[in-house]
């Protein structure tokens, strides 16, 4: 019968794990490693439902690469598999992402998000514009509770870039983005206010719209690396937009829109929309959230 590994080995699967699972999959309430004939089986603990047997890892004589074999709850054994690289073998890592991929819907149990106001907080690129339309096509939210700034921008200015980027354009822009706000709210519909909304003073603004008609208020922040940033700045495209501009957006959203921050302001309820930093789609992003 296979010997188990080192003592030593044990501990550092088990730490490596819960450090990814931390990191990468915050819905998890634990995972546990048990080792039995030198094979290492890997069972997570999701905040709220029972225990999965996940997959099984083989020692392969390295402490970073080792034997995968998924799960069969059809069968209830393991089967040898390969990962996405096409090998039998990896990281630790990879084979606990392989494995929990296909159930990330069940391991993630959705955030309900009242109706009201729901105020998107992040700088440019950040993801925003993607995350409501993956709500749309869910048919989570209706196109017509998206309030977008920049949609109001195009529509009232069309391909006129330099009056389109007056002061005198923001005024009639957020004038217009506030009405259509208050419209939804009067007659007891959501609104879903799509901008940066990176500072106090923008955010104070939609807070007052939304007592005005006693609706909670939602804050979803969009706050991802840097580097991510502008790699998804540089993918779009974006013409009215520097990458000066989008490290200055980032770092007025790391000094004045965390969570607490948000909190102080009045936002009702405040949660992260995980994006390229734990390796989350949009359409992934969206499925974590259920909207009243």
């Amino acid at each position: 019968m296979p010997k188990n590994p080192p003592e030593s080995v044990r501990h550092h699967l088990g730490r490596r794990l819960t450090s990814h699972t931390q990191a990468h999959w915050p819905q998890l309430a634990r995972v546990d490693v048990r080792f039995r004939a030198g094979f290492a089986y890997v069972t997570v603990e999701p905040q709220d439902g029972e225990r999965l047997p996940l997959c099984r890892l083989r020692f392969t004589g390295s402490p970073h690469t080792w034997g995968f074999a998924l799960r069969l709850a059809s069968r209830g054994g393991y089967r040898d598999h390969s990962l996405p690289t096409g090998l039998p073998t990896g990281s630790p890592e990879d084979c606990f992402d392989c494995a929990a991929g296909p159930y990330r819907d069940v391991l993630a149990p959705t955030v309900p998000v009242p109706a009201g106001l729901v105020v998107l907080v992040g700088p440019p690129a950040s993801g925003k514009t993607s995350f409501v339309r993956a709500l749309i096509a869910r048919r989570q939210i209706d196109a017509e509770a998206v309030v977008s700034s920049d949609e109001i921008r195009a529509e009232l200015f069309g391909t006129s870039a330099a009056e389109a980027a007056s002061d005198a354009a923001d005024a009639l822009v957020f004038e217009e983005r506030d009405r259509r706000i208050v419209a939804r709210l009067a007659t007891g519909h959501g609104a879903v206010a799509e901008s940066t909304n990176v500072t106090p003073q923008a955010r104070a603004r939609l807070i007052a719209i939304a007592r005005r008609f006693n609706a909670p208020v939602t804050m979803l922040r969009f706050d991802p690396d840097v580097t991510d940033l502008l790699q998804q700045y540089t993918e779009r495209g974006r013409t009215d937009l520097t990458a000066a501009d989008v490290r200055a957006y980032a770092a007025v959203m790391d000094r004045d829109s965390a969570t607490e921050q948000l909190r102080s302001e009045g936002a009702t309820h405040v949660h992260d929309v995980p994006g390229r930093r734990r390796a989350t789609t949009p359409a992934e992003a969206a499925a974590r959230f259920s909207f009243a």
